[in-house]
């Protein structure tokens, strides 16, 4: 089945990336109310500075760090990640920040601002998690596979330790725990749906490929990758009958999206509904183990298992 996600995503071209437009109009103190408004700050107001790109990985970094750094996140709670654009004085941050976290193609803005003001040190999620660059196309959300992670918080502990050799061993060590602790998630997973190989998993949109692809279910996006477009009614009736086919008995809708069509198809079909969240902005309560947690409960619950 991996082998099938991967080919599928290779069918799939890579959107080209956006250049940040109009930064030099905008004024200084439209930059810094900008700054203000997207930036969350955690860990020691001195010494090696962090920039993560989005929740995720800002999660990890803050893992990583403890008190000896202090992690900000481009992108503020409850914003799409997607669309995120930055503010001059956040392009000139990235420049002088210590360490830079992101996912490369997730967000064009933070790619270019890369390019163009490279950091002194980055570590590029996506290559970190030793996934192949030309799987990086519609679904950009490999985290949530928590085995993904690990590789990742190894990266930024290497990156930490070179900036502040004296509190390297710290950074390893943290590191390390924060693996083992997604392991044991993925664990969690691997047992709880231990009899649900081959399980349709049907979502609002497709963002649960590696999930999915890890813990050996089917999905089916009633859209498409992108939250924003409308299934059309054709796509709407082969829904329907998946759900028939298949005996569904659980439609799934994203934190991030409006439930009204899952809603709707799943009221016609008689089914049930449930959340999962994509982790793609911080959670309202709790933090990325709570939140996986919360998903394996829906699942488990939702999903049509032996």
């Amino acid at each position: 089945m991996r082998t099938q996600h991967h080919s599928m995503r290779r069918r799939t071209a890579t959107k080209v990336r956006a250049a940040v437009a109009g930064l030099a109009g905008l004024s200084l103190t439209a930059s810094l109310a900008a700054c203000e408004s997207g930036s969350e700050e955690t860990g020691s107001a001195d010494g090696v500075t962090v920039l993560a790109a989005f929740y995720p990985l800002q999660f990890v970094s803050e893992r990583v760090a403890g008190e000896e750094a202090s992690v900000t996140s481009l992108t503020p709670p409850g914003a799409d990640p997607h669309s995120l654009e930055l503010a001059p004085v956040q392009v000139a941050e990235l420049a002088d920040a210590d360490l830079v976290i992101y996912s490369s193609g997730l967000q064009p803005a933070v790619d270019d601002a890369v390019a163009s003001q490279p950091p002194p040190r980055l570590v590029d999620a996506w290559d970190a998690a030793g996934i192949e660059a030309d799987l990086l196309v519609e679904d950009p959300h490999f985290w949530l596979d928590p085995t993904l992670l690990g590789p990742v918080a190894g990266a930024v502990a290497d990156e930490l330790a070179a900036a502040d050799p004296d509190n390297a061993d710290a950074y390893q060590a943290r590191a390390e725990e924060l693996t083992a602790e997604l392991d044991a998630l993925d664990q969690q997973y691997a047992d709880g749906l231990a009899g649900c190989s081959d399980a349709m998993l049907i979502t609002a949109h497709e963002a649960f490929g590696y999930l999915a692809d890890k813990y050996h279910l089917r999905q089916e996006g009633i859209a498409g990758i992108d939250p924003e477009v409308e299934a059309s009614p054709a796509r709407m009736r082969e829904v329907a009958d998946l759900v028939a086919e298949y005996g569904v008995q659980t439609l799934f809708f994203e934190t991030i999206t409006a439930p009204d069509v899952t809603e709707a198809l799943a009221e016609e079909a008689g089914v049930e509904t449930a959340v999962l969240d994509p982790l793609e902005s911080e959670p309202n309560e709790g933090d990325y183990f709570t939140t996986m947690q919360a998903n394996l409960e829906a699942l488990e619950n939702g999903l049509v298992c032996d």
